[in-house]
């Protein structure tokens, strides 16, 4: 073996680098454990009465546990180096939200208010309208959004230019651009918005105190995404992170000067009700008094002594919660809005919720502010503000106060000046949170935003303040909530399942072959540590899909073995002696391995890249081990061969029971080919079926809102039903049992794309589950206790994904028939590979379809899937590669030879190998499918299907298609056999055995 020196520098230098990285983790594990202890300790003598397995005991630890270590942060806890706990804890291997519970949400980068506020006049019908398009396109194509608008606009206002709308000294555009040159000014705006977008989240995201907060950017696309472990408090991080800062201070209509607009508004309303009404029955004079008081009770006016008046608090008028959508809808018609001064805007307040013994019902102030410049702007925005931080305000409730900056304060004193004795409003993201009437001038340059903020509301606006204004905001378009309960059960599966697939590998290696064995779990244990080692060092997150992709990696990374023992197997049956017999064996093995570990890389890599969230742990997992697989099989396993031969020893790679499997095989297989063209025909019936029968979509596929539900008691799926069907009006819900009884997996498509719906969904929710749940439990219970996950996707990301599904699909087959293709320089290879892998993608697909609805778990079309598929793609070459590599091989100087018979012996020889290889990944998917748990058991039930097809079609269909497309041409050449094979009658010499 050549450059031993550098294969052992290797070896050693990824063993100390992995045992190092790994060494954070065992340290931080121990200290935790310790400080958890402790913890205990003092819950117990603080609450003796609380019952020390209930959830109360379990939170107050928790929260003891927490405060001990962030007091103890910068305290040394790693032995003789002194490394404090904070550093270590930043060094740890990362657990996924899956596995620890927390908060993990996708956001897209809105560019079209940013594209509006560049141009010279937002509310352009041109513009408007080109804008919608560009809006309706992005969900169906990967365009940027600068193309799809400037496009849009050139094709609906041919001859304009872009110019017109967009010329300005600050955006550095001229009236004499081109429109090429304005698009190309347009999209430069629009990427340093989003490098500002993502820069100020990553702000905001400190302030959360996550130990480990990761958050993602991809320029291309502008989607961002991040992970928050450990947080629970769904409502507080998307309003956090949606915040577009946008800070503005208005002055504000008294009523008297208005009410003369309004009553015009009134008016016009009623007569536009009356003309559009489909009542032609009625008299005019009778659809009239139908409608004169519409906009009176949408819009009610309140002056100085209205009594829902909040305290210090001028608002023009009220309007009830309920009543917000039509108000809109109402306000937005022209024959409305022209009553009202053209420099003017309404804005609606913080929600005034009715207390207890009040009889009003929940509303909401509107104030008509006066605007600037002809457009929306303010008289001062949040540029004039120097510093927000949180505070309280003279009647001792939390406040943000804010100081100006020298001109904003000059701004903020004639604004007051000139507003005394009036309302100024002050606005979050077009919320007026405050508006005083002013006293006098305010000089010095300081004001408070007051209201009923608690301490950690006022904390987070005056965070969303200082980390600044966005002028692209991301708007979240997927998340999902993981309780730390199920994180836990996730956790504990995985690892039982990678545990258990670990020791059943390793003992069947040495059971089939002997002290050979030996070379393979030690190839498998380096494997297995540099991988965890080099993720923890590039700071991977290991997620529920990683811990699959590891379970994996135990079957693919013996692998490599298999096929070079099963062929030194071979040699030594051909007479060679053992030095000869190894030489050979990691020779010839080469070209097989090397190809059967290229294709399932390029399917691996294709998945990273159309991957996100979870899956891209499992492909980097996968990407990795393969690497390492090589690396380990092939370089460090002839390390170990050699070190032993040198002492005039060698391994025995034969047992009683693998002497006797397989030997002196001769099926004719190719016999049957017809028998399986058929079977194939009908898997190709049933695939393309499958999709008129349809499949069970995962919410991440179909959008809409997925909640996992923990009941006190076993429920049955169809008990509750009916109920949700009528609570979620009319919606069919997908209802899934999850790990028990207990657990309920519930997808809805209920108001499935609009914002801010979580909490509508939620209490029907609660509605239709009432009778399943505990007379006592209210509401704020249901949504604290016993919801234990949830996750939501709206409609275009959801596209977004199944898009990149079918693309990696394609391109994946796509690549492996290219591969092939210059791998064996002859089509017909490739050709049988595709029929083979299209054969094993029918044959998943009409089972997942089929059975959706008899078999007891539940088989969703999801990303989890998709990495199966394309995982089963790339293992299905391992199998069919060794066989045509065989072939090629035996076809050598066999013209005359018939091609079945060479078929037939390649396949045979190699069926040993094509066995193992399977079993071996067979046999840790399986495991995995019993004690993974819920999270990955689709994906292993795909990989289970996939892995027994592959291997019926390599031997079946790829090889046997050969026969019928070679017709008289050779099948391929191959390396010139040495004279030494030819001696096959020999017996294998005796040598010194371990």
């Amino acid at each position: 073996m050549k450059l031993k020196g550098l294969v052992w520098f290797f070896a050693i230098a990824l063993t100390l680098i992995s045992i190092w990285e790994l060494s954070y983790t065992w340290v931080v594990r121990g200290y935790e454990g310790k400080v958890k202890a402790t913890a205990e300790g003092i819950v117990k003598k603080q609450y003796p009465t609380v019952n020390q397995k209930g959830e109360d005991f379990a939170l107050l630890v928790k929260n003891r546990m927490q405060h001990i270590l962030d007091s103890t942060k910068d305290k040394a806890i790693y032995p003789v180096i002194g490394t404090s706990y904070q550093k270590c804890k930043e060094n740890e291997l990362n657990l996924g939200l899956d596995l620890q519970g927390g908060m993990s949400v996708t956001m897209d980068v809105s560019l079209e208010k940013l594209i509006s506020s560049l141009s010279n006049s937002p509310k352009d019908k041109a513009l408007v309208k080109a804008l919608q398009t560009a809006n309706a396109q992005k969900a169906t194509t990967n365009v940027d959004y600068v193309t799809l608008f400037t496009k849009a606009y050139k094709d609906q206002n041919p001859g304009s230019r872009l110019s017109t709308i967009f010329f300005s000294q600050k955006n550095k555009i001229l009236e004499t651009d081109s429109d090429e040159a304005v698009t190309e000014k347009i999209r430069g705006v629009a990427k340093e918005a989003i490098k500002q977008t993502y820069e100020v989240l990553l702000k905001r995201i400190d302030k959360f105190g996550v130990a480990q907060p990761n958050i993602s950017l991809d320029e291309n696309k502008g989607i961002i995404t991040v992970e928050l472990a450990g947080i629970s408090d769904r409502d507080r991080v998307k309003k956090l992170l949606q915040a577009s800062a946008n800070l503005q201070f208005w002055a504000v209509y008294n009523l008297e000067e208005i009410r003369t607009s309004y009553q015009g508004a009134a008016v016009s309303l009623s007569k536009y009700l009356a003309s559009t009404s489909a009542d032609s029955t009625a008299a005019d004079s009778v659809k009239k008094a139908k409608y004169d008081a519409v906009l009176y009770q949408l819009l009610t006016p309140l002056d100085a002594s209205g009594e829902k008046m909040a305290l210090k608090q001028q608002f023009n008028f009220a309007a009830r919660t309920k009543d917000t959508s039509k108000l809109n809808e109402y306000l937005a018609l022209d024959v409305v809005r022209n009553n009202f001064p053209g420099e003017s805007k309404f804005l609606y307040g913080v929600e005034v919720k009715p207390g207890s013994g009040d009889k009003f019902e929940a509303y909401i102030p509107v104030y008509l502010v006066k605007t600037v410049g002809g457009g929306e702007n303010a008289t001062m925005d949040g540029e004039s503000v120097d510093e927000a931080f949180q505070g309280f305000d003279d009647k001792g409730k939390p406040s943000i106060k804010m100081n100006m900056t020298n001109a904003g304060a000059r701004k903020w004193a004639d604004l007051t000046r000139n507003n005394v004795g009036r309302p100024v409003a002050i606005s979050l993201d077009d919320i007026v949170y405050t508006a005083p009437n002013v006293v006098g001038a305010i000089e010095g340059g300081q004001t408070e935003i007051s209201g009923s903020f608690t301490i950690q509301q006022a904390q987070d606006l005056a965070t969303t303040l200082k980390s600044g204004k966005i002028n692209a905001p991301a708007k979240i378009v997927a998340d999902q909530t993981v309780s730390a309960t199920i994180g836990e059960s996730a956790r504990n599966g995985g690892l039982m399942a990678f545990g258990i697939a670990f020791l059943v590998i390793f003992a069947l290696m040495l059971v089939y072959y002997n002290t050979g064995g030996w070379v393979a779990n030690i190839s498998l244990i380096l494997n297995l540590l540099f991988t965890v080692g080099v993720l923890t060092a590039m700071s991977f997150t290991l997620t529920a899909a990683g811990i699959a992709g590891l379970v994996l990696t135990v079957g693919l990374a013996v692998d490599t073995n298999v096929i070079i023992f099963e062929r030194i197997k071979e040699e030594l049956t051909k007479g060679k002696n053992y030095p000869t017999a190894v030489n050979d064996g990691y020779k010839r093995s080469l070209a097989p391995v090397i190809d059967a570990h290229v294709t399932t890389f390029l399917t691996a890599a294709i998945l990273f890249y159309f991957g996100l969230g979870p899956v891209l742990g499992f492909a980097t997992t996968q990407m990795l081990g393969i690497v390492l697989s090589l690396f380990c099989g092939i370089l460090i396993s002839r390390l170990i061969t050699d070190f032993w031969t040198n002492k005039n020893r060698h391994f025995n790679y034969f047992t009683a029971v693998s002497k006797k499997i397989f030997k002196h095989a001769s099926f004719p297989f190719t016999k049957y080919r017809k028998v399986a063209y058929g079977i194939s025909v009908v898997v190709l019936l049933l695939g393309v079926g499958s999709f008129f029968n349809g499949f069970h979509e995962g919410v991440e596929f179909k959008g809409g809102r997925s909640y996992t539900i923990k009941f006190d008691n076993a429920v049955n799926s169809d008990q509750v039903r009916d109920d949700l069907k009528k609570a979620l009006e009319g919606d069919n819900p997908v209802i899934k049992n999850v790990e028990d009884k207990k657990h309920l997996n519930i997808t809805t498509a209920y108001l499935k794309g609009q914002d801010n719906a979580d909490a509508q969904v939620q209490q029907k929710l609660y509605e239709g589950l009432k009778k399943v749940l505990p007379a006592t439990a209210t509401y704020d219970d249901f949504a604290k206790n016993y919801i234990q996950g949830s996750q939501t996707v709206q409609p275009t990301i959801s596209e977004d994904l199944k898009k990149g599904a079918v693309k990696a699909t394609i391109f994946s087959i796509l690549i492996i028939f290219l591969y092939i293709l210059i791998r064996f320089r002859d089509w017909r290879y490739s050709f049988g590979t595709i029929v083979a892998l299209l054969h094993d993608v029918f044959v998943t697909l009409a089972v997942f379809s089929f059975f959706k609805n008899i078999v007891p778990f539940p088989l969703e079309i999801d990303q989890h899937f998709i990495a199966a598929i394309l995982t089963v793609i790339g293992f299905s070459m391992n199998d069919t590669v060794i066989v045509f590599d065989r072939v090629r091989e035996y076809s050598k100087g066999t013209k005359a030879e018939d091609k079945e018979n060479v078929i037939n012996r390649a396949i045979n020889d190699t069926l040993s190998r094509t066995i193992m290889t399977s079993l071996t990944v067979f046999l840790p998917i399986l495991i995995l499918f019993i004690f993974g748990g819920e999270v990955t058991r689709g994906f292993a039930f795909a990989m289970l299907i996939g892995v027994i097809t592959g291997t019926y079609s390599s031997i079946f269909v790829a090889a046997p298609i050969l026969v019928d497309f070679a017709k008289d041409k050779p099948l391929g050449e191959a390396e010139i056999i040495s004279t030494s094979d030819a001696k096959t009658t020999a017996k294998p010499a005796l040598a010194k055995k371990a």
